[in-house]
């Protein structure tokens, strides 16, 4: 008998399954239907077809196989500016590393038995809740605090020069320090003044006040190399650096 797993009082992801098999498909959608905090969104045969359907559903987890033809799991995730919290499906281990390089929220090496599915299904709805409730920083004008262990740490968010996304966790880079916080990148930016940060890459988030110099796809900030996204490129230089350009 397939009884739900209950969880009190927690929101509900609406799942997006894409793989070529539908055996693989059915297997997903089965572990899905077992756990009240998933729910079923749609399930398509390749990435191709997720695209369209991103812009068209509202996903919150997306199962994602890498082995399929024409796009990869792998390049389909790379393309997405701001994809849905992703789990990757495989029957191959050695895509392991793609996966925490692309932050996602874990990697299920088929054949997927239950119990990992439910451990990793537990860890998207924790990232979700943290996602939607960030509670490590509080903002109070220019200052903040970042919780460190058992501490409070007071920063000034103009002294932040950029942020990095770890997987599940951020870097916030100062000139002489650094703080590892657990939280996500959409979350802070929701935090932080929209017209002091810019996003130049999925992974990076810097302050504007702070940035030496942009050449190609490199930005510079406190003399750190960062890399600028192609499709951030565009809204960087109209919305920052032309208005701000003393001679052409």
């Amino acid at each position: 008998m397939n009884e739900e797993i209950k969880h009190k009082k927690h929101p509900v992801l609406k799942c997006l399954v894409v793989d070529d098999e539908s055996f693989a498909i059915e297997g997903i959608v089965n572990y899905i239907n077992k756990l009240d905090f998933l729910e079923l969104s749609a399930t398509c045969p390749s990435a191709l077809e997720a695209t369209e359907l991103l812009m068209e559903k509202d996903v919150d987890l997306m199962f994602l196989d890498i082995n399929m033809p024409e796009l990869t799991g792998i390049e389909f995730l790379e393309s997405l500016d701001s994809p849905p919290l992703t789990i990757l499906t495989t029957a191959y281990s050695m895509y392991a590393l793609d996966g925490f390089r692309l932050n996602v929220v874990d990697y299920l090496l088929k054949p997927i038995g239950f119990q990992r599915f439910f451990q990793a299904a537990q860890k998207a709805l924790e990232l979700y809740v943290s996602h939607n409730n960030p509670s490590t920083a509080e903002t109070v004008g220019s200052e903040m605090y970042i919780k460190q262990d058992d501490s409070f740490i007071k920063i000034i968010w103009e002294n932040i020069l950029y942020v990095e996304s770890m997987q599940n966790y951020l870097k916030l880079y100062f000139k002489d320090k650094s703080y590892v916080i657990h939280q996500t990148m959409a979350s802070l930016e929701n935090i932080l003044p929209k017209e002091a940060f810019f996003r130049i890459h999925k992974s990076y988030l810097v302050n504007i006040s702070h940035i030496d110099m942009v050449s190609g796809g490199r930005v510079i900030v406190g003399g750190t190399e960062l890399p600028l996204s192609k499709h951030r490129k565009d809204d960087l230089f109209n919305n920052v650096i032309f208005k701000k350009l003393m001679s052409k």
